[in-house]
């Protein structure tokens, strides 16, 4: 099993930039999936992206386009670098990682977009 830490979460104005990252620790070595979700409140919680160990990435429409999934071996975390921020992204973001068929997720980290 790994644990997981995200950061970079915060307020932004509409447009604005955030980069969250996902600092992996534990059992790194069997990570084969990595993602990025959100959940807002009354909503549930969805998969925006996902990187895997062969280095398929993949992104759900409403953020094709304006977010960047990356991973960074060296330093076990995998980054998600959100442009054009609107006022519908706001959530709580968290990452999830799958090890040896076991899925963990971080804590989540709040991000809030201002009109």
């Amino acid at each position: 099993q790994v644990q997981l830490v995200e950061s970079g979460g915060g307020l932004v104005q509409a447009g604005g930039s955030l980069r969250l990252t996902c600092a992996a620790s534990g059992s790194i070595e069997s990570i084969s999936f990595r993602g990025w979700y959100r959940q807002a409140p009354g909503e549930q919680r969805e998969l925006l992206s996902f990187i895997t160990e062969t280095g398929e990435v993949n992104y759900t429409d409403s953020v094709k386009g304006r977010f960047t999934i990356s991973s960074d071996n060296a330093k076990n975390t995998v980054a998600l670098q959100m442009n054009n921020l609107k006022p519908e992204d706001t959530a709580v973001y968290y990452c999830g990682a799958v090890t040896r068929g076991v899925f963990s997720w971080g804590q989540g980290t709040q991000v809030t977009v201002s009109s």
